[in-house]
């Protein structure tokens, strides 16, 4: 009976950081498309959150991104106030070709690196399906740090495989947590691209006076 009642008392414990994770996340994402620089300590604790959630689910590679988003979610913090001209707040960009060419170089070695000693060395779920959204996700947060707009694109299409995933492995409330991630990546990809724009259009008017 003590053992019963230890796995239940886990599993409640563990769908509590599943929905602390998921409520944070959603503020996360909303003020990331707004642009408002509370996005990276709303941020710090939903991917706390979910290095425990991912850790009982087996998802190792996805565990170990958390861990990176937390680390690198101080460099964000950082490089949005002062990653600007003369340490001013950092504006909305676009991502260079010859950069995204190495981005999606060295996310297809890092899938193919990962996928093997996940498949190969530990018990983890879905291991090269698991390298491979890590690889994504750590592309697309790389944009986001340095505010590309294209990092909306990449999370979209990362998104829609998550949802499987989660679904896959029961974890539904990330499931819905990653759907409400479709729209508000549409959400943000408008937002910014309007933020893009916006310096273009007041040198006309400056360059009409």
């Amino acid at each position: 009976m003590n053992i019963v009642e230890n796995i239940a008392d886990a599993w409640q414990a563990m769908s509590l950081l599943e929905l602390i994770g998921v409520l944070t996340g959603i503020v996360n994402v909303w003020l990331a498309a707004k642009q408002n620089i509370w996005t990276w300590p709303m941020g710090l604790i939903s991917v706390a959150m979910y290095v425990l959630v991912f850790y009982e689910a087996r998802l190792y590679a996805d565990m170990g991104l958390n861990v990176f988003y937390f680390i690198t979610s101080v460099y964000g913090w950082y490089l949005w106030l002062y990653g600007g001209q003369n340490h001013t707040e950092r504006q909305v960009g676009r991502v260079g070709r010859r950069e995204l060419s190495l981005l999606l170089g060295l996310a297809v070695l890092f899938t193919v690196g990962l996928g093997y000693f996940l498949h190969n060395f530990t018990n983890a779920s879905l291991p090269y399906m698991d390298a491979a959204t890590t690889a994504v996700s750590l592309v697309g947060y790389w944009m986001m740090a340095k505010k590309q707009l294209e990092n909306w694109v990449v999370w979209l299409l990362v998104d829609i495989v998550y949802v499987g995933v989660y679904t896959y492995k029961e974890l539904y409330l990330t499931s819905f947590l990653y759907l409400v991630f479709m729209l508000l990546c549409v959400k943000g990809y408008r937002e910014w691209k309007k933020e893009l724009h916006r310096p273009a259009a007041r040198n006309v008017v400056a360059g009409a006076k």
